[in-house]
């Protein structure tokens, strides 16, 4: 079995995040939108002093208050996420054709992986992180290397060799770039890409291509086979034919 050299989720970096940030803004406008739709019906229906009109009124008001209080930062976040993903993501496509295989934005059940390196050096799952900083490696939070641990397991499972997982810190300083903690490397973007050439081969071309196929073919079984999964479609290549799947398998 060839897998083609694209990548099997068929996602951009920072995907994911990027439609959360289109799906909150989304809603955001509808409901305001619905809540001065019905204020102003209410309001040229019952008249401007009605009690109907007035409590329609505050319920516009509360709704804004909670939009720029909650929803706004929220949309932020994710916003500032998505671009962090992006701008990773741009420096690790510029490996594909160079013996490495990138994939962006997997899911296998077990939360997502923003982007998975396969090279020379080995394996890399990666964590984007888009916080201003300053961070201190030392004093990094506990969920957030958690994290980064199951991510590689989980690979390690697909794949059967060990994996590295890194913390990439897309714009904030890191006090002790390089380092590691509790299994855990902590790189600004800026020196991933010199981090991963630095590395000493350990997979041939051979084991490479075949540890990506394992990847794929797990994502592919994910999303054939989970019901909440997208309608994303995949495409191997199976003895010299490209099959093209579903969700549903088809």
């Amino acid at each position: 079995m060839q897998v083609l050299h694209t990548d099997p989720t068929r996602r951009t970096a920072g995907q994911y995040a990027r439609a959360t940030v289109t799906r909150l803004r989304l809603r955001t406008l509808v409901t305001l939108g619905v809540l001065a739709v019905a204020t102003a019906l209410l309001g040229r229906g019952f008249g401007l002093h009605s009690a109907a009109f007035l409590a329609s009124e505050v319920a516009l008001l509360v709704s804004m208050f909670v939009i720029s209080r909650y929803v706004l930062p929220l949309v932020e976040r994710h916003d500032r996420g998505a671009t962090g993903e992006e701008q990773v993501g741009g420096l690790l496509d510029q490996l594909s054709g160079r013996g490495w295989l990138v994939i962006h934005d997997a899911t296998l059940g077990r939360g997502n992986v923003d982007h998975i390196v396969i090279g020379p050096p080995g394996i890399f799952t990666i964590e984007t992180k888009s916080h201003p900083g300053p961070i201190r490696v030392a004093r990094l939070h506990g969920a957030m290397l958690s994290q980064a641990q199951a991510q590689r397991r989980t690979i390690e499972r697909v794949t059967g060799v060990e994996v590295e997982p890194l913390i990439v810190f897309s714009r904030a300083w890191v006090d002790r770039p390089m380092a590691r903690r509790k299994g855990v490397r902590v790189i600004p973007a800026r020196m991933l890409l010199r981090y991963l050439a630095k590395q000493p081969a350990r997979l041939s071309r051979d084991e490479i291509e075949r540890r990506y196929r394992l990847v794929a073919q797990a994502l592919l079984e994910h999303h054939t086979y989970n019901p909440a999964a997208s309608g994303r479609r995949f495409r191997i290549r199976v003895g010299g034919h490209t099959v093209v799947r579903g969700r549903d398998g088809r």
